[in-house]
């Protein structure tokens, strides 16, 4: 992965990091990571500058959170009701907790979304509830550009610094994406095999 990733932004310079980012977004198992902390080392070497790497880094992971956010903006609370009517064991959901998932997001939606986007894994989830919910577009867009452009800033600013020592980053935070990733699996399958639905 490193390779190919090495690769994208040697040839594409800034309009590969976007891509790469953009494609971290959709598909959060390619690691920002590797990406942010690579591009921080060219910007090191003098290939490109530290802001334009984390400007194009964060410009495209926006583009990818904005794909995600009118997905789920479209698919709105009121087709997901029949979804969770349904699907509902395999979503591990009932009615009363999207409604409660729905307060909470009203009340706290700008710091989710800001701090979400500095969360492994986490990060490339966070504009479905954004949509789902309707979370306004600005708010939106503001908040997660704050936190998405402090994640690429504290990867490629990381990766400038260590150098060619870079894939320290990726060591320390890959096993973190990693144990996100199974404390999510995990608390999903407990949720299937425990789950009931409440009675109205």
């Amino acid at each position: 992965m490193g390779d190919i990733v090495r690769h994208w932004i040697e040839v594409g310079g800034y309009a590969g990091v976007a891509f790469l980012m953009f494609l971290e977004t959709v598909f959060p198992p390619i690691p920002s990571e590797v990406i942010m902390s690579l591009a921080g080392l060219q910007a090191e070497r003098g290939t490109m500058t530290l802001w334009g790497a984390i400007l194009s880094g964060t410009a495209g992971a926006m583009a990818g959170n904005l794909i995600w956010y009118y997905v789920a903006r479209w698919l709105g609370i009121d087709r997901f009701r029949p979804l969770v009517a349904r699907f509902g064991r395999f979503l591990t959901l009932d009615w009363r907790e999207v409604e409660r998932a729905d307060h909470f997001f009203d009340r706290f939606d700008r710091l989710f979304v800001c701090l979400g986007r500095m969360v492994p894994t986490i990060r490339s989830l966070v504009s479905i509830p954004a949509g789902l919910f309707g979370m306004p577009l600005v708010p939106f867009l503001i908040w997660s550009t704050i936190g998405t452009a402090g994640w690429t800033s504290a990867l490629a600013i990381a990766g400038y610094v260590l150098g060619q020592n870079y894939t320290q980053v990726d060591k320390y935070l890959g096993p973190a994406g990693t144990a996100v990733i199974a404390v999510l699996l995990l608390w999903y399958v407990f949720r299937v095999i425990t789950w009931k639905p409440k009675k109205d």
